[in-house]
C-alpha cells in the first residue's frame, strides 16, 4: 500500500480522494492554481502546493510543475480524479518513467481508448457491439458525404478525441453534413489538438447506459453493474442513478459480459467505464470507454457498498481484487444529481460570489463538495459546485429522499441548476423511468417555454 499520494486535480473530487486516503491512513498532498487557494480541499490534504494560474493551461495542465512537486513532497503515487490529465496517456507514462506510480490504466490502453475511431475499432473486433458507422477516420466533407450514403441519416458527426459534446453534431443530409463537418473539424482541433472526424448513425430514443468495472494486474475482472445518465443537457450528464430503471435483467447480464470482453481485450488494469447506448428494443451500442474514475461513481458505490477509490489504490499498489462476480449483488438504489453554477434554462455558466449555502440533511443522503459557504466560483473551471446523492431500498423511495433535499438545498448569491433539477425529480416521465436522452428537450425546455 502507498504511504503518500498526490492528487492531480482540484475540486469535489480531490476532496472525494483525499476521504479515502484518510481512512486508508495515506498522507495526501494536494495542488491548487490561485483561485483555488481557499479551496475546501487544499485545507483538507496533509500538504498543499501552490500552481499559480488561473487557467488550467497555466495550472493544472503543466505537467511538469506537478511531477515537480510529486518529487518534492516524495509521494509514491498520484491519483488523476476525472478530468484534467486523468486520460493523458504521456501524462501517465511520464510518471511512470519518474518512478511514480499513476493510479489508472496503462498509458497505451489510455490512448487506444481517447481515440474514439481507434476504440471503435477495437471493440468491434472484440465481438462487443458498436454503432454502425465508419470505421476509420474520414479525411474531408467529401469522403463524409461519401460514407453517409452507405450508413444512412439520421448520422451522429462526432470528433475521434472530442468529449462533453464539443465536435459533435446531428446531420439530417449530405447539405447539412458539409457545413457541420468543416465547423466541427476545427473545433475539435481547437480544443483537443486533433480534429479527426468520424460518423457514427444515430439510434433513435436512445438510453445512456454505463456499466462500471474494475480490473486487477493479475487478469481478474468484475463489473459493478450499471448506471443509467439519460438526463442530460448539452450532451453533458445532469442526473444519474443506478441501476438503470429502463434495461431488463437479461439486458444487464448481457452489457456486464460484453464490458468484460472489452476488459479482456484491452489488457484493462484498474477501475473504467464502458458506455453504451441502448434502443428501444433493448439493443445495446459501445459509445466509449472512460479509462478513469467517473463523475457519477457515487450511485454504484450505494448500490454496492464498495468505496471505488479504495478499489483504484488497492489495484494499482498490486493488490487483487478481492471479489468474484458471483458475490456481487444489487441492494436498493441510488440516485445523484449534479449541482451546477449556470442559468437554470439556457444553461450557460454563472460563476460569482456565492454568499450561503445550505445543505438538507438526512438519512441516507450523500454530498460531494467543492466549495464553501463563501466561496468565489471561478469562470475559469467545470461550474459543478457540488454533488448530492440519496439512496432508498426502493427507486421510489429514493427519488422521494432526492426530492426532498432539492426542497432544502439553498444556494444564495449565483444562479444554480436547482430549480431545474427540482423538476426533473418529480416530473412524470422520469418518475416512470423510461426516459430518453432528449428527456431535457422533448419535456423540460418545451414546459419552460410555455
Amino acid at each position: 500500500m502507498f504511504s503518500k499520494l498526490l492528487i492531480a486535480n482540484r475540486g469535489e473530487i480531490a476532496s472525494r480522494i483525499i476521504r479515502t486516503c484518510k481512512r486508508l491512513n495515506i498522507q495526501t498532498v494536494a495542488i491548487y492554481s490561485e483561485p483555488d487557494e481557499d479551496s475546501p480541499y487544499v485545507k483538507e490534504a496533509d500538504e498543499a502546493f501552490p500552481l499559480g494560474g488561473s487557467r488550467v493551461h497555466e495550472s493544472y495542465l503543466q505537467v511538469d510543475k506537478v511531477i515537480e512537486i510529486a518529487k518534492k513532497a516524495r509521494v509514491d503515487a498520484i491519483h488523476p480524479g476525472y478530468g484534467l490529465l486523468s486520460e493523458n496517456g504521456d501524462f501517465a507514462e511520464r510518471i511512470q518513467s519518474e518512478g511514480i506510480t499513476f493510479i489508472g490504466p496503462t498509458s497505451d490502453v489510455i490512448r487506444s481508448m481517447g481515440s474514439k475511431v481507434e476504440a471503435r475499432r477495437m471493440m468491434k473486433d472484440a465481438l462487443v457491439p458498436v454503432i454502425p458507422g465508419t470505421s476509420s477516420s474520414t479525411k474531408d466533407a467529401d469522403a463524409a458525404v461519401k460514407a453517409a450514403s452507405e450508413i444512412g441519416y439520421p448520422i451522429m458527426l462526432k470528433a475521434s478525441a472530442g468529449g462533453g459534446g464539443i465536435g459533435m453534431q446531428v446531420v439530417t443530409n449530405d447539405e447539412e453534413l458539409r457545413k457541420a463537418y468543416e465547423s466541427n473539424a476545427k473545433r475539435a482541433q481547437m480544443f483537443f489538438g486533433d480534429g479527426t472526424m468520424f460518423l457514427e448513425k444515430k439510434i433513435v430514443n436512445p438510453h445512456h447506459v454505463e456499466i462500471q468495472v474494475l480490473a486487477d494486474q493479475k487478469g481478474h475482472a468484475i463489473y459493478l453493474f450499471e448506471r443509467e445518465c439519460s438526463v442530460q443537457r448539452r450532451h453533458q450528464k445532469v442526473v444519474e442513478e443506478a441501476p438503470s430503471p429502463y434495461i431488463s435483467e437479461e439486458t444487464r447480464v448481457k452489457m456486464g459480459e460484453a464490458a468484460l470482453k472489452a476488459v479482456q481485450a484491452l489488457g484493462y488494469q484498474n477501475a473504467g467505464t464502458v458506455e453504451f447506448l441502448v434502443d428501444d428494443n433493448q439493443q445495446f451500442y459501445f459509445l466509449e470507454m472512460n479509462t478513469r474514475l467517473q463523475v457519477e461513481h457515487p450511485v454504484t458505490e450505494e448500490i454496492t457498498g464498495f468505496d471505488l477509490v479504495e478499489e483504484q489504490i488497492r489495484i494499482a499498489s498490486g493488490e487483487a481484487l478481492r471479489y468474484k462476480q458471483n458475490e456481487l449483488t444489487i441492494h436498493g438504489h441510488a440516485i445523484e444529481v449534479r449541482v451546477y453554477a449556470e442559468d437554470p434554462k439556457t444553461f450557460y455558466p454563472a460563476p460569482g460570489q456565492m454568499n450561503n449555502l445550505q445543505l438538507p440533511v438526512g438519512d441516507h443522503i450523500r454530498h460531494e463538495l467543492a466549495v464553501h459557504s463563501k466561496s468565489f466560483v471561478s469562470p475559469f473551471y467545470d461550474p459543478m459546485i457540488a454533488k448530492c446523492i440519496t439512496w432508498g431500498e426502493t427507486r421510489e423511495e429514493a427519488i422521494e429522499r432526492m426530492s426532498y433535499a432539492l426542497s432544502q438545498y439553498e444556494v444564495e448569491g449565483i444562479k444554480t441548476n436547482l430549480p431545474m433539477l427540482r423538476t426533473v425529480l418529480n416530473h412524470e416521465v422520469f418518475k416512470r423511468g423510461n426516459y430518453t436522452t432528449s428527456f431535457v428537450e422533448d419535456y423540460y425546455l418545451k414546459e419552460e417555454a410555455k
